[in-house]
């Protein structure tokens, strides 16, 4: 899921290079939610993830 972040984020700035801003803008927000599920998901992984062996 990072890596479609920092595809969407490159895309972003690709696009604000040329001069298509709404589509850079777009590619940013899709890139920033796709960042923000992954923090969640990696935080959740690490709390829940642990098992106890006994």
């Amino acid at each position: 899921m990072l890596y479609y972040a920092v595809v969407f984020l490159i895309i972003a700035l690709i696009a604000g290079f040329f001069g298509f801003f709404g589509i850079a803008g777009l590619a940013a927000g899709i890139a920033k939610i796709l960042f923000v599920i992954f923090v969640i998901l990696f935080i959740a992984s690490l709390i829940f993830g642990r098992r106890r062996r006994i």
